[in-house]
């Protein structure tokens, strides 16, 4: 196995067990959550011995980190839309109606290995991985990860809220006020979203809109539930109460925006109006 990260315990002043030492010591291991998966799955060693979490730390020992051992991965040949790519992350374009992860063969992550090129970094991923997730429904941009530091410097910035998503959706009716903030708590927890109405169509029989939403939090179905509950949801959301059917719902991740962790640079990605509402639009709406 490869070598990850190894450690040279110096003089220490308190007893402390390995399961605390190594989130302390090790970038790829930041949490004692982490450690302790590294432990399970026999990637720590202590004098080139496996380590358990009862093993406490002593001074002169050696702690090494191993990459984990290749696994065979099924995957799913389903070709992707490839924005940007290097040997650290890539940005690519998911369709709908595929989960991003998660117990089914047909995923985007599984679809992955057959549209990137793997990492040569000495942490690389045994397989890329998405940073986030977009709902099984909804299409739009997403980030994957390709090295084990990357994706923890991924989920730092979305905890920190430095990654700035934007979508748009087609949704029923339209807002009296051109711009507002959606700010409904989802299962007990803080959400927040802004949105604005960049267009409004009409119908022989109703009126619906196009409008841009930032969400600010990250709940689950946030942006579905917000607008369901502003009684304005989202064509083709049959589940959030819309009473049109499309094949996919007209919600998509169409800007993002982070800071690459190793260049540092800012990466900025928008996607044009899709065409699946321009379909919509033109089959749909009246003069």
């Amino acid at each position: 196995m490869k070598i990850l990260e190894e450690h040279s315990v110096p003089a220490i002043d308190k007893s402390i067990r390995l399961q605390e030492y190594a989130a302390l010591i090790f970038t790829q291991l930041p949490t004692r959550s982490a450690v302790k998966k590294a432990i399970k799955k026999e990637l720590l060693y202590i004098d080139d011995q496996v380590a358990s979490t009862a093993t406490w730390i002593k001074e002169g020992q050696k702690i090494s980190l191993y990459a984990q051992k290749n696994t065979t991965k099924k995957i799913f040949k389903l070709d992707l839309k490839v924005l940007f790519e290097d040997n650290q992350l890539a940005v690519i374009v998911k369709p709908g109606g595929y989960p991003t992860n998660g117990n089914y063969f047909k995923t985007i992550e599984n679809a992955l290995p057959h549209n990137l090129s793997p990492s040569t970094a000495p942490d690389a991923l045994t397989y890329p991985i998405p940073v986030h997730r977009l709902d099984n429904p909804t299409s739009g941009l997403l980030i994957v990860a390709k090295t084990i530091t990357t994706r923890q410097a991924l989920h730092l910035q979305f905890e920190e809220k430095k990654v700035n998503k934007t979508y748009q959706a087609l949704i029923t009716g339209k807002f009296l006020q051109k711009t507002g903030k959606f700010s409904t708590p989802i299962a007990q927890k803080k959400a927040e979203t802004y949105y604005t109405q960049l267009k409004t169509y009409k119908t022989n029989t109703t009126i619906f809109s196009l409008v841009e939403l930032k969400p600010i939090t990250g709940r689950t179905h946030q942006l579905r539930i917000h607008l369901s509950e502003a009684k304005h949801p989202i064509i083709g959301d049959i589940s959030y109460g819309s009473t049109i059917s499309t094949p996919n719902i007209m919600l998509t991740a169409t800007g993002i925006k982070f800071q690459h962790p190793t260049t540092l640079e800012e990466l900025s990605f928008t996607l044009e109006c899709p065409k699946k509402f321009l379909q919509f639009i033109r089959k749909n709406s009246v003069s």
